[in-house]
Parts: C-alpha cells; structure tokens; sequence
C-alpha cells in the first residue's frame, strides 16, 4: 500500500511538472539589455529568428541586433541605441536601448514602427545615423549579412 502511495505521489509530480512547463513555453518574457549586463549570447547573429512567438529564445524581441568597434571586429559593449521618428535624431524619441556589455541589444517591449523609424548609435566618441527608415527590428537580419556591421568608437 505504501508503495502504490508513493508511486501516485511521484507520477503526480512528474504530471505537474511537465504541465507547468508547457505552460511556460510560448510566453512572451520582458527582456530588455542593460549596461554592463552579460546575459546575452551569439553576438552577430539574427536574434530574433529565436527570440520570436513560437521561436526557442526567451522573449519576443522587437528590436534587436550587435554593436561593434571600428574595426568591425570586435562588440562595443555599452553603447545607447535610439529610436526617432525623424533622421538624425530629430523628432520624437521613441525608444532608447541599452547595449549590453557583450555589444548586444535587445527589448522585448512593444514598439509601433508606425511609416518607419530612424535608428542611432551613440558611442563614447561617435554617434552613427542609419539615414534610411526601419520598418523592423531584426538589425542583424541585414547588418553583418547583407550590409555593414553596426560599429561606433
């Protein structure tokens, strides 16, 4: 008797264990980077082709892409990259996000790219503008694969 009871008590754990963490899966997690944080990882790659509904990677990111030093080479942690509605920096700020200390940033938070979004990077020493509209987030969609890494000193 007491070992039935201890069988039903171990597939009863084992059922609730499993459900629960199907539960979990394919729920949206607020991830946002941060300064100095290095809890990020495949510094380069298309982030959201993981960090997307249905995708394996925690949160589903809006924008999210790498930095890298002028030599195109290396990450640039801790850089700040922002959102306008106009090039340049001009009109409304829409979003600043932190670069993380491997070069990575990313936010799960909800953004209306609306008829497109300007993108900056601010550096310790230089600023870059990206002149043409963003309709997406997934930066290393096309920086790095199609196009220039993103870099600033």
């Amino acid at each position: 008797m007491k070992q039935i009871r201890i069988q039903n008590i171990l597939t009863l754990a084992i059922v609730a264990v499993f459900a629960f963490h199907s539960c979990e899966e394919n729920e949206n997690e607020t991830k946002i980077s941060s300064y100095n944080s290095t809890k990020s990882h495949n510094a380069g790659q298309n982030c959201m082709s993981c960090h997307t509904s249905g995708g394996s990677g925690e949160g589903w990111f809006t924008v999210a892409g790498t930095i890298y030093d002028s030599t195109k080479a290396v990450t640039y942690p801790n850089a700040t990259v922002g959102l306008y509605t106009g090039p340049q920096g001009t009109g409304s700020l829409i979003m600043e996000i932190e670069v993380d200390g491997h070069g990575n940033f990313y936010t799960a938070e909800s953004i209306n790219f609306g008829n497109g979004l300007y993108s900056l990077v601010e550096g310790s020493l230089v600023t870059k503008h990206m002149n043409s509209k963003l309709s997406t987030g997934q930066c290393n969609s096309c920086h790095g694969a199609s196009t220039d890494r993103i870099w600033v000193k």
